[in-house]
């Protein structure tokens, strides 16, 4: 090898790595933020109904099956939060490269928000089919439980959840969750969301009162079943409330605890 070719094959060797070092460093999506390669709205939103359905449908037909299999409450919330983690992990894998995966409207007008002030997430054109499809995917999956159980398709629930300690419990579950979800974002670590969400989500079910819907989209779903997992109507606007209060709980400690740091003396 001559030194010119030398020299030619030593600053392609510095290119190769300056582009690995670039990709290393390249920031990472918003929650729910869409890849490079943005598929087209149908399929996102399509993306949302089905996770959505799918979710309430684990939600509510675990509920239904544990009430079957035993009379023990304590078991029937274990199977039900049980069934829950594992579904919502395989869930956010397989949708979130597709539409962020976010199952919830609270995520999603948190992450317009976030995208209000600069930073990345979706549109108000993105979060107006989002938000429908979560709540219409939500009231399916439920009628769709009913369905495989043989209980009546659509039957108002009548468990009552109107206490205050339990819309307590949705604030706490509610902010508990953004902050998760926008802190892993903050610190580039997104790629824990399916085991960090899901995991989250199964322990809210046991360390709050309200068993953790955190949920706006899901609520409404499960008032549509007369079943362990469901809510009474009149209960739904004060969850769905809380859940509000939740989010802003949520955002306000994300912006508190993952501030920019400044940048050290030269």
């Amino acid at each position: 090898m001559t030194a010119t070719e030398a020299t030619k094959h030593g600053r392609s060797e510095e290119r190769a790595e300056e582009s690995a070092m670039a990709a290393d460093i390249e920031p990472q999506p918003a929650p729910g933020a869409t890849p490079p390669q943005t598929p087209p709205l149908i399929a996102r939103a399509a993306a949302e109904l089905v996770g959505t359905a799918a979710l309430v449908a684990v939600v509510v037909g675990s509920g239904i099956q544990a009430t079957e299999l035993t009379q023990d409450v304590g078991l029937q919330l274990l199977a039900n939060s049980t069934a829950t983690v594992f579904g919502l992990g395989v869930l956010i894998t397989l949708l979130g490269p597709v539409s962020g995966a976010h199952f919830n409207p609270v995520v999603t007008l948190a992450e317009w928000f976030t995208a209000r002030r600069g930073g990345a997430g979706v549109s108000v054109r993105e979060a107006a089919a989002y938000v429908p499809a979560q709540i219409v995917g939500a009231v399916g999956g439920a009628i769709l439980a009913d369905a495989m159980f043989g209980e009546p398709l659509v039957k108002w629930s009548t468990h009552d959840r109107s206490a205050g300690h339990l819309l307590l419990g949705e604030v706490v579950a509610t902010a508990g969750l953004i902050l998760l979800i926008f802190g892993l974002a903050r610190t580039d670590r997104l790629r824990f969301a399916p085991v960090a969400v899901a995991s989250y989500i199964g322990a809210a079910y046991w360390f709050t009162s309200s068993t953790s819907f955190a949920n706006p989209a899901v609520t409404i779903g499960r008032a549509f079943t007369d079943t362990f997992a469901g809510i009474a109507p009149g209960s739904v606007a004060g969850f769905i409330g809380m859940q509000l209060v939740g989010a802003v709980v949520g955002l306000a400690l994300v912006a508190l605890i993952f501030m920019p740091g400044r940048k050290a003396a030269g």
